[in-house]
């Protein structure tokens, strides 16, 4: 199992999930704040933990002119954020084909972190009654161990 962490700039909203603990220590290093662990997905890519319980493959998409960061596993997501100037930063992680659901809100009114995923359903609704938009299940979690 890979713990997936949740890492918040606090100057632009952002949040980045991240199983680098490089990428966490740089980011936490310039400023940012760690969250804990956001989410826990199979060992690798190929499930040999699991075969059976292997979901898609999430994708870490870069805004380069925002700054922002999205995931998904949607390929048609993925096409139009390309067209639109993203680019692919990297295949993130695999997900589990069946677990804990993972939502993805969505803050209109933000510029930059527009896109937050939790397991949560306490946060999700408190995110909701404060304007932000449910757009539903992202993805899997395995349980925490």
């Amino acid at each position: 199992m890979v713990i997936i962490n949740r890492v918040y700039n606090p100057n632009t909203g952002e949040h980045v999930y991240t199983n680098s603990a490089f990428e966490e220590t740089r980011l936490v290093d310039i400023g940012w704040k760690y969250e804990g662990n956001a989410f826990f997905v199979p060992n690798n890519m190929y499930g040999i933990q699991n075969p059976k319980n292997v979901g898609p493959l999430v994708s870490r998409l870069y805004n380069p002119n925002a700054g922002d960061h999205f995931y998904t596993s949607n390929e048609y997501e993925i096409s139009e954020l390309l067209k639109k100037g993203w680019t692919r930063d990297q295949i993130n992680f695999t997900t589990a084909k069946v677990g804990l659901p993972v939502y993805r809100l969505y803050n209109p009114n933000a510029k930059v972190g527009s896109h937050l995923y939790t397991l949560s359903s306490y946060e999700r609704d408190n995110l909701i009654n404060h304007g932000w938009r449910y757009e539903g299940v992202a993805f899997y979690s395995l349980p925490k161990p």
